[in-house]
């Protein structure tokens, strides 16, 4: 191994280890005989400790992890894990990405290895054995044989039950007025009396399904879009089989985006668009934006990205997933399937954050015998797709592993485009907690385009920073916006002059889009039969329900 073999050569980096294994090990122990001392002259009914200090890991932080000895533990874990970062850190020779896999794989061992995830550990688990007399062993037996039973039968979770697709989540009223082998396209019925003249065209990632932008009617920002005066539609991908693995990209193009902006342009006719993409969707509008440029194709108005990269050089997290060998590996996983099952990319989102997405649910529905309520979102994550098998390949190869767009070199329909050509109006959003598309990488669209960008950063991850509607709690985001054609700041100065502001981003982009938008009209027809755009049935439409 790289890290083990470079450290073994390395005896610096050794006797600095051994240095800080000696300075906690005479902490711990003077930490421990001042507790011990403590315990031994207080009473149990007169015991009363030193405030503790405020503990970011939520794993600890609950009161109950400052009694004896369960603050030693929670001290001696935390050491370890200082410890084992400092030795897979700064380790003269070792690869970045060797070093970082590393890092990786310690830090999964020490979630797993956590007191928290321990019934004779966990002070949490100890009070409430106590206080039911073991009941809540009861109920964890309970909620294990049923997730093993939905496990094994290849049903979704405990309470995605109470959200169904159609009824209780993406339920917002609309048509599907196309159908290919690949997409379905909705339109969404108007609530207003009058509209904005251009349409927005959202393009979902096919990772995930289309509905993270329609959950509940409170926190739909499709609803939201509708009701702000907007004639919405969007792209609801097929969820593969193993007859489509031969979908590739340039397919993703011309069976989702062409063929979805053709069907806007006859339903609303003689108005620009502006294109949304979220993930992997704003990826590729991104690049379908790129080749329209180069093809002098004027229909859009404006872009607008949610979570979306477009250089790979620092792509994040997933990038521990992703080297030559494992994608080789995957590519030829894929061969025998058709198609990247879906519980694959749930497992690798999962190790990215294993200690919250992971073992806590556990010690809560095994050890404390609490199955919490599933909300929207968590029933939405359950709801997974596939990946098709070359799209899939050729995704990870073009993006991560050479990151070709970012270099001119991706190709559409065997012509390469260039982000250089793009000049239209750019509306950016990140998210402070993103393990997929860190905003930072996200950011680096300024230093590709020429054009406008607003960019916005706000609190929330991945996917709870885009569901973000006026009102939710905790909400706050930066926006500051680059002129076209100017020089691009860089990223810490950016977050430096960026107005801070509280609440939703929602409201911000919606402004910016009617600061770009004509005055209102009366709102289009559904479909647009003779030009072939018939309403083919109601929303959510069949793709989505596809499992």
């Amino acid at each position: 191994m790289d890290w083990m073999r470079h450290l073994a050569l390395s005896p610096g980096k050794q006797e600095q280890l051994r240095q800080l294994a000696q300075r906690q090990w005479e902490q711990l122990f003077r930490e421990w005989s001042e507790e011990l001392a403590a315990s031994a002259q207080l009473s149990p009914q007169t015991s009363e400790q030193a405030a503790a200090p405020a503990y970011t890991d939520r794993r600890f932080s609950d009161p109950a992890w400052d009694r004896w000895p369960f603050n030693l533990l929670r001290q001696t874990y935390q050491a370890q894990q200082q410890w084992w970062q400092s030795a897979t850190e700064g380790v003269a020779g070792v690869e970045p990405h060797h070093q970082k896999l590393i890092a990786f794989g310690v830090e999964q061992w020490l979630n797993m290895l956590s007191p928290s995830n321990f019934a004779w550990t966990n002070p949490l688990v100890w009070d409430k054995t106590l206080a039911e007399q073991g009941d809540n062993f009861s109920r964890g037996l309970e909620n294990w044989q049923q997730d093993m039973q939905a496990q094994f039968a290849g049903e979704p979770p405990v309470g995605t039950e109470d959200f169904v697709v159609g009824k209780d989540v993406a339920a917002t009223p609309g048509k599907v007025v196309l159908r290919n082998e690949l997409v379905e396209l909705i339109q969404y019925t108007p609530s207003t009396k009058q509209v904005h003249p251009e349409p927005v065209l959202i393009v979902p990632a096919w990772i995930m399904k289309y509905y993270i932008l329609d959950l509940s009617e409170q926190n739909s920002l499709i609803k939201y879009l509708v009701d702000q005066g907007h004639t919405v539609f969007c792209l609801s991908w097929k969820n593969p089989l193993a007859e489509d693995h031969a979908f590739g990209m340039d397919d993703y193009i011309r069976l989702g985006w062409k063929a979805s902006l053709d069907a806007v342009n006859a339903i609303v006719p003689g108005q620009k668009i502006h294109a949304t993409g979220y993930c992997l969707g704003g990826t590729l509008l991104a690049i379908a934006a790129a080749a329209m440029a180069r093809d002098g194709d004027d229909r859009l108005a404006s872009l607008t990205f949610f979570a979306a990269q477009t250089d790979f050089s620092e792509p994040g997290d997933l990038s521990l997933f992703i080297d030559e060998s494992q994608v080789s590996l995957l590519e030829a996983q894929m061969a025998d399937e058709g198609y990247l099952r879906a519980n694959q990319m749930e497992a690798a989102f999962q190790m990215l954050r294993s200690a919250d997405l992971l073992w806590a649910p556990m010690v809560n529905k095994y050890l404390l015998g609490e199955r919490r309520p599933l909300n929207d979102l968590m029933a939405w994550n359950a709801d997974a797709t596939r990946m098709p098998a070359t799209m899939h390949s050729q995704y990870l190869r073009r993006m991560y592993l050479n990151n070709d767009l970012s270099q001119n070199r991706y190709p559409v329909e065997g012509r390469i485009v260039s982000l250089a050509q793009v000049n239209l109006p750019i509306f950016c959003v990140g998210t402070v907690s993103d393990h997929v598309a860190p905003w930072r990488s996200v950011y680096k669209l300024h230093y590709l385009v020429p054009a406008e960008i607003t960019f916005v950063l706000t609190t929330g991850g991945h996917n709870a920073g885009i569901v973000s509607e006026p009102g939710h709690p905790r909400r706050k985001y930066q926006i500051h916006t680059r002129a076209a054609g100017t020089a691009p700041v860089l990223v810490d100065d950016w977050q430096a002059q960026a107005t801070s502001h509280q609440g939703s981003w929602w409201p911000a982009w919606t402004e910016w889009l009617k600061a770009r938008s004509g005055a209102e009209v009366k709102p289009p027809q559904m479909g647009a039969a003779k030009q072939g755009y018939a309403p083919i049935g109601p929303a959510p439409g069949q793709y989505v329900l596809v499992k």
